[in-house]
């Protein structure tokens, strides 16, 4: 089969190239029309402005929120809030307690429950369950008598020491009462999800339908690894449709959760021998101080997984999932104020961006119409379809991903104009070596490429790599640089391969190119081709002794190490024979 002639080759590759192009813009144009996409890309918290929700924490007692806690905690709220398809937004520390987040743009309700949602979550066994809850009972008239609130001479103190966290010691006088008398109406406003751990807790589930007097934690949200949403199968393997909540443990919490298991089971297997019910087989998964799940311990769980069931949706199994996976709380957080805010920078500092970016732009124009001559006419059009296709990336990213494009990402943009050139120049001046070696321009072309592409793979290889350290290790803005600049090094080489490439192998067919006019760039005389091709010779041309200096100064910088050495040893071989002579 005969290979590819560069004629075809080149044709496909900018076909290619356009199909690429209309179909970016075909997308974006349906987005507008159709869909919620915009234009002009979304921009981030410093050139647009957006809501800053200001986090306290809700401590207990004396307690005191220390540095690890909190810089846990900016960790967790700050994958909290990418999980939601929000960039560019910032989480930061306010003195030693507080936490800011500044959003982008306006702030939906999903993020911002994502946001003020605290999910400290705790495993606690249940010792009282009461379903549907009441706060009154019917006394001897017959007439419903609220629960009176527990007096505060009641004792509060466990008459034996419990054993473990499902005694019944634990139920003192005085929590018995504030167990009867708490109305599941009052969740919202409790301080439930700030009891100590050490401490029993009187709450209710979510819906409010059922109350619970739970023992003290046995097991930390901090200790869940992982949690994913999926579908139940039963025990055999028969999926049941319903969704759940999929949990796994460090080996703290699996240790732990295996204890716990064995005793409730032990309660489970009781009840069920006697044909009754006991609540202290259930394990009550508590979230905020609220109850999502209290299954019965219906076996022994040895390993470090576990399943949270019950009435869940898709939707709300991957919320939770979501909440969980990210990492429970090291303490809980109110919100303290959530304002609006302006730009930080605003459009004045777009625009200053925008001027910079276009000075870039017109700096390299000048340098390669003067470098290159008409040459440089295809620097000038790769970076304009290079500036399409980021732009028309970046929009679709925004419509898509929820991208937003900050003043970090504009500067990206601005540096990688002098990456993006510095491919063409590399090719370029390939191509030129091999003219200055006597070769033909199509055969320039070709031998040319083949040597430049190894060097723009290299540099584009290194800047592919420091964007990606960049983004994985740096926060906020700083992201938004390295963003920009892996983009823009990714479309550097599709440019530089569908565009700039077929193109010159178009041009060197040309008359003007192949024939070396003096304004096409790649003129061989001017270039010092001495092989011109069919036996002619470039005539000798006289050169100055000041200019002749020069050059051999140049070419002595140029020279290897190996190559200087061989010099030296050769002048010295001159000058022994010299002194025979």
């Amino acid at each position: 089969m005969a290979k590819t002639s560069p004629v075809r080759h080149a044709s496909r590759s900018l076909i290619w190239l356009g199909v690429l192009i209309v179909a970016l813009a075909a997308a974006l144009t349906s987005g507008v029309l159709w869909g919620s996409a915009t234009v002009a890309p979304k921009l981030g918290l410093d050139l647009q402005g957006g809501t800053e929700v200001i986090l306290t924490p809700a401590l207990e007692g004396g307690h005191q929120i220390t540095s690890d806690e909190l810089d846990q905690a900016v960790s967790i709220i700050r994958q909290r809030v990418n999980a939601s398809g929000v960039s560019e937004a910032t989480v930061s520390t306010q003195g030693n307690t507080n936490i800011v987040v500044d959003v982008p743009g306006r702030l939906d309700d999903a993020t911002k429950q994502r946001i003020e949602a605290s999910s400290k979550m705790e495993l606690r066994p249940v010792l009282l369950a009461q379903s549907p809850a009441t706060t009154s009972f019917t006394g001897q008239d017959g007439k419903s008598t609220p629960y009176p609130t527990p007096a505060p001479t009641l004792a509060n103190t466990p008459t034996a020491k419990p054993t473990d966290a499902s005694d019944e010691s634990w139920v003192t006088p005085y929590l018995q009462a504030k167990y009867n008398a708490f109305d599941c109406a009052s969740l919202k406003t409790a301080t439930t999800n700030v009891a100590p751990a050490d401490e029993p807790l009187v709450t209710c589930d979510d819906a409010g339908q059922t109350k619970y007097l739970l023992g003290p934690v046995e097991v930390e949200g901090s200790d869940i690894t992982n949690a994913t949403a999926g579908t139940i199968s039963s025990q055999q393997g028969v999926n049941t449709g319903q969704w759940g909540v999929n949990l796994t443990f460090n080996s703290r919490g699996a240790k732990a959760f295996d204890k716990v298991s064995q005793r409730l089971n032990g309660y489970y297997a009781a009840a069920q021998s006697a044909g009754t019910s006991d609540p202290r087989s259930q394990f009550a998964f508590v979230l905020d101080g609220r109850v999502l799940e209290a299954p019965q311990m219906q076996g022994v769980i040895t390993g470090n997984t576990s399943q949270i069931t019950g009435n869940f949706t898709q939707e709300s199994a991957q919320t939770l999932a979501n909440q969980l996976k990210f990492g429970a709380l090291p303490v809980s957080f109110k919100v303290q104020s959530s304002n609006t805010i302006s730009a930080t920078l605003g459009s004045t500092q777009l625009l200053s961006g925008m001027i910079a970016g276009a000075i870039g732009l017109l700096l390299v124009f000048i340098y390669t119409l003067v470098q290159y001559r008409t040459l440089g006419f295809v620097t000038i059009m790769s970076l304009v379809i290079a500036a399409a296709l980021s732009y028309l990336t970046i929009a679709l990213l925004s419509w898509q991903m929820g991208y937003r494009l900050s003043l970090a990402g504009v500067a990206g943009l601005i540096v990688a104009i002098g990456f993006t050139a510095d491919s063409f120049i590399v090719y370029f001046e390939r191509i030129r070596d091999e003219l200055r070696e006597g070769r033909g321009l199509e055969s320039a072309v070709e031998a040319g490429w083949k040597r430049a592409r190894r060097t723009v793979y290299a540099a584009k290889s290194t800047n592919m790599l420091s964007a990606v350290v960049l983004y994985i290790f740096a926060v906020g803005d700083v992201q938004g640089f390295a963003f920009t600049l892996g983009l823009t090094t990714i479309l550097d080489v599709i440019i530089v391969v569908m565009f700039t490439h077929p193109v010159m192998q178009l041009f060197a067919r040309t008359e003007f190119f192949a024939s070396g006019h003096k304004l096409s760039g790649l003129d061989p005389t001017a270039l010092g081709a001495v092989y011109r091709g069919a036996g002619q010779f470039r005539p000798a041309t006289t050169v100055g002794a000041a200019k002749l200096a020069s050059s051999s100064r140049e070419a002595a910088k140029r020279q290897t190490i190996a190559e200087r050495k061989a010099a030296e040893l050769a002048a010295a071989g001159t000058r022994r024979n010299g002194k025979d002579d």
